[in-house]
């Protein structure tokens, strides 16, 4: 895209045109605790995507919690989304929220009962159906510590306020999440491809827009299943 931009602090900003914005006007839109989670930056990808021509295609490669991509979604700052993840427990979820089974998944969240015994029943069970594993990784996402989902990832004792397990469970709030994106799937695709096949298939699309976020260098072995990233391989 024909934009004036400028790198800072890795980032690719618009040049001359940012404002402060805080950051607690940002929507929680992912169903997702996701470790480096990327809510605080949205309001500079607002100013970004607005800079210039409205991007025929907003392109994250490296989803995640995907707030990018469900931002551009819900706000129009792209005419569509593409969302890759190679991850398969986290693509589980957006594959069933996207193609056709919102609904069921968020009905799933309201109703499961949130005791210890029925955690650990969930997560050490085996499960067949995509919507079934779908709804453990997000129940692993939001009783685990910070959102880890990698083995041997800590269940929470104490939690906030003495809530313990059920602390970050707010299932009225996620069922409220998932419906809304429910609304917006025809604006996005999602792909569980490699980040970098997505990138070297647009990259000379100038009707493009990619936000790029690959995982930590160092932290990455603890935070996330797949981590191994050549990150010079991106400036290819």
């Amino acid at each position: 895209m024909n934009r004036q931009i400028e790198l800072f602090d890795g980032y690719l900003l618009p040049k001359n045109d940012l404002k402060v914005v805080n950051v607690s006007s940002v929507p929680q839109r992912s169903p997702f605790r996701y470790p480096g989670g990327k809510t605080w930056l949205i309001p500079v990808v607002r100013q970004w995507l607005r800079h210039g021509k409205k991007p025929k295609y907003l392109i994250e490669p490296f989803a995640g919690g995907a707030i990018v991509s469900l931002t551009a979604a819900f706000e129009g700052l792209s005419e569509l989304v593409l969302m890759s993840e190679i991850d398969n427990a986290i693509a589980d979820v957006w594959e069933v929220i996207l193609n056709g089974e919102s609904k069921w998944f968020a009905e799933k969240i309201l109703s499961f009962e949130m005791l210890h015994e029925n955690v650990i029943q969930q997560l050490q069970s085996e499960h067949e159906l995509m919507r079934e594993r779908a709804f453990c990784t997000i129940l692993k996402n939001r009783v685990s510590h910070g959102g880890i989902m990698t083995k041997g990832a800590g269940i929470i004792k104490n939690g906030e306020k003495g809530k313990g397990i059920s602390s970050r469970w707010y299932p009225k709030t996620l069922y409220d999440r998932i419906m809304a994106i429910g609304l917006v799937k025809d604006k996005i695709t999602f792909l569980r491809e490699d980040a970098f096949d997505i990138i070297q298939k647009y990259k000379n699309d100038t009707d493009v827009a990619f936000f790029i976020d690959p995982p930590y260098t160092k932290a990455g072995k603890r935070l996330y299943t797949h981590s191994e990233i050549d990150h010079e391989q991106l400036l290819k």
